[in-house]
């Protein structure tokens, strides 16, 4: 049988066995139960995929992506029982994993990143200052209502 002649990059197959355990196997959620730190260790242990898209020089914008993929996730599962059934839906690694591999094989990388980066950048961060402000507002109500 003929081998096959593609080199294999090592850096991008240690990112899949990441993304595989920790989001397909569910590493992550199981990590994230610890208390107090399991989600800054899942999150730690996502920022290898995140390197490896700046050592590539990807564009600021897809490197922002990233980041607040796993900042959603490490978000998620800070919130008690609802945060830990959803860090097994919200798949940070994967999503960070498809978007290294989508833009490293891009035949033109744009160094400023293209619109489409950008916009889901911008209207995700509006998304989660927005989620901010509901739930400091609810708090502020909750209080006045109690006191």
């Amino acid at each position: 049988m003929p081998q096959s002649t593609a080199l294999v990059d090592p850096e991008i197959e240690r990112a899949r066995t990441i993304a595989r355990w920790m989001d397909r196997y569910g590493l992550d959620p199981l990590i994230g139960l610890i208390p107090g730190v399991g989600d800054v260790v899942g999150a730690a242990i996502g920022l290898y995929i995140v390197s490896i898209a700046v050592r590539r020089g990807l564009s600021k914008a897809v490197v922002a992506r990233m980041l607040l993929h796993l900042g959603i996730d490490m978000f998620l599962g800070v919130l008690p029982v609802i945060g830990d059934v959803a860090d097994f839906f919200y798949k940070a690694n994967e999503k960070n994993l498809a978007l290294l591999e989508e833009r490293l094989n891009e035949p033109q990388r744009d160094a400023m990143g293209n619109a489409v980066d950008w916009a889901y950048l911008i209207g995700s961060v509006g998304a989660v200052v927005g989620l901010f402000g509901l739930a400091i507002y609810g708090c502020i109500r909750l209080v006045e209502a109690v006191v």
